[in-house]
């Protein structure tokens, strides 16, 4: 009976991890004003994350330096496993629009944008979840990157919205 139950658990474990496998996000929406991430299939809701932003949240980020999180279409175009956060995925923040605004007000737009864990060197990381952090980045907890990754592919596009 024991062979029988390890191997039952063995074939649910594996299926499990072949249909996260073949399940990949096509869309994420970050929705700022609830401080929620959706990746999204064929327009079917996959998962959802609690999120964490800039410390200056409200608004567009327009500048270097201004601790905002960024609003407009994007795209996720790698992943960042180097980080000084527990993982990292590229935004591809500035965008034309975005450097086009910040041109127009002789401003430097920044860059650097991602979706990451937790800093890798901070003791007491786990303080950092539930409020808003970043330096315009877009914050999860370490387990919640790690899934988000398994889920997004190179190039899938993000839109940020108020």
């Amino acid at each position: 009976m024991t062979h029988q139950l390890v191997l039952f658990l063995f074939v649910i474990f594996s299926l499990n991890s072949y249909a996260s496998q073949l399940l990949q996000a096509d869309y994420v929406l970050v929705k700022k004003s609830d401080r929620a991430l959706f990746l999204f299939s064929n327009n079917q809701l996959i998962k959802s994350y609690r999120i964490s932003l800039g410390k200056n949240p409200i608004g567009a980020k327009t500048q270097r330096g201004d601790k905002k999180t960024p609003e407009g279409l994007y795209n996720i175009d790698f992943k960042n496993r180097q980080s000084k956060y527990h993982l990292s995925l590229h935004i591809t923040y500035p965008n034309k629009r975005d450097k086009e605004r910040s041109l127009e007000r002789n401003l430097n737009p920044g860059g650097s944008i991602y979706i990451h864990g937790l800093p890798n060197k901070e003791k007491n990381a786990g303080l950092l979840i539930g409020s808003d952090w970043t330096n315009g980045c877009i914050a999860v907890s370490n387990k919640e990157i790690r899934d988000i990754a398994k889920y997004v592919p190179d190039g899938t596009p993000i839109q940020i919205t108020p």
